[in-house]
């Protein structure tokens, strides 16, 4: 089924940006060329905040800005900028997933290593007649299984949150964005 572009538009979340100047929109500390510039933090924040408040409904972004501004040769370039300035945050959650995967595998085979050696320490004990090596077994028996919640805890829970954000940034690098002046 064919997506209508004017339907599309009516049901998207309109979120309204209003500027007096195209700079704003920028870190005025980033030294990259015009289209590859960072925004502005709050601007970031703002647009990161109301993708999040829009929940899976399609959202796109007003620019408002006066006449004179609109008419720079800039104000052409924003809305290619402002998806590239999302498409740098989605790849750089990508590679923090990568990396939190890669972490997790590596806590994975530390941690079944450490609960084979626990293991073994803890059949050795158990030949001793010993309550007190009884008591160590136990403890290592504990301690084992406790070693293997960093990396159940990435697996389970630690990616969830990392692929989210992904997720939404890779919405906001399709973002559209419409420029229109102040009435």
């Amino acid at each position: 089924m064919a997506a209508n572009p004017s339907t599309d538009k009516v049901d998207a979340v309109a979120v309204e940006l209003r500027l007096d100047r195209i700079p704003r929109l920028y870190n005025s500390l980033d030294p990259a060329p015009f289209r590859e510039k960072e925004l502005e933090a709050a601007v970031d924040d703002y647009i990161v905040g109301s993708a999040e408040d829009a929940g899976t409904r399609p959202i796109r972004l007003v620019v408002i800005l006066p006449d004179e501004e609109l008419a720079r040769p800039e104000a052409e370039q924003v809305p290619a900028s402002i998806r590239h300035h999302f498409e740098l945050r989605r790849d750089s959650e990508r590679r923090l997933l990568r990396s939190t995967w890669h972490r997790g595998r590596m806590a994975l085979a530390i941690g079944i290593a450490f609960l084979a050696v626990c293991l073994f320490a803890r059949s050795m004990l158990f030949a001793s007649n010993s309550t007190a090596a009884h008591i160590v077994a136990e403890g290592l028996l504990i301690v084992g299984w406790v070693a293997m919640w960093g990396p159940l805890d990435i697996f389970l829970y630690g990616w969830w949150p990392i692929y989210s954000r992904y997720r939404l940034f890779d919405r906001l690098a399709r973002l559209e964005v419409e420029m229109r002046p102040l009435k």
